[in-house]
């Protein structure tokens, strides 16, 4: 294996494992918006 190569294999694998960390330790905030739903009464008393 050339010395390019395994260049190129260290630093998809690096690329790789940084993204994997940073995925896993992102504190992804939850949506803000409000859902409103009407249910009918037909629905509810069934």
């Amino acid at each position: 294996m050339s010395t390019i190569s395994k260049v190129l294999t260290v630093a998809i694998l690096l690329i790789l494992g940084g993204g994997a960390v940073f995925l896993a330790t992102w504190d992804m905030p939850p949506p803000s918006q409000k859902v409103e739903k009407v249910i009918p009464n037909e629905k509810i008393l069934r």
